[in-house]
């Protein structure tokens, strides 16, 4: 793999691009703080804009690492107010794969915002660093973030009982992936 790090990605619509301190109060108030965005992810809900910042500072002091793809989600016309989180959470460079997680503010559900910026890192990940294969899973329970995964291409291959834990509590993991040759 040839590893870029974390840099700016552009759609039509949107700019993915590193985390600012600036962004905690941003970040904290369209989806941190949120139970209903956080319900399937592994992460509490935050409890104030100081919880947020300190996170922002662990996850900026990470892009020193150039294996390291972890984006805020902004329309173009607005790039200083980050409406959502993109990253590649688990990176295995001896099999070339990459798995991706994502939430969104609910402001912005159902407008096709988080499958335009998974395209843009999967394109991003296959094209220009070299991974072979990208996958994602999703609780059963949010068939929406599915719905993201398939319009992206991705192949569902199949569904792990009782096999994960989020917020909700164990839960049946769906999976799905996409190879580079698939494309």
């Amino acid at each position: 793999m040839q590893h870029t790090g974390t840099t700016t990605l552009t759609t039509d619509r949107l700019m993915l691009r590193r985390y600012t301190v600036d962004d905690a109060e941003a970040v904290y108030t369209n989806w941190a703080s949120d139970p209903e965005v956080i319900k399937y992810l592994t992460w509490p809900v935050h409890t104030d804009v100081d919880m947020t910042r300190s996170i922002l500072k662990t996850w900026i002091g990470l892009y020193r690492n150039d294996n390291n793809y972890h984006w805020a989600i902004a329309f173009k016309d607005t790039p200083d107010d980050p409406i959502g989180d993109i990253a590649v959470v688990h990176l295995d460079e001896e099999i070339s794969i990459a798995h991706i997680g994502y939430c969104l503010s609910r402001k912005w559900w159902h407008q096709g915002i988080m499958s335009e910026s998974l395209k843009a890192v999967m394109d991003h990940l296959f094209d220009v660093v070299g991974v072979n294969r990208i996958e994602a899973k999703h609780d059963t329970r949010n068939e929406n973030s599915g719905k993201v995964m398939r319009k992206c291409g991705m192949i569902h291959e199949g569904t792990l009982r009782s096999s994960g834990r989020d917020n909700m509590g164990i839960c049946d993991e769906a999976y799905y992936a996409q190879l580079r040759d698939d494309r």
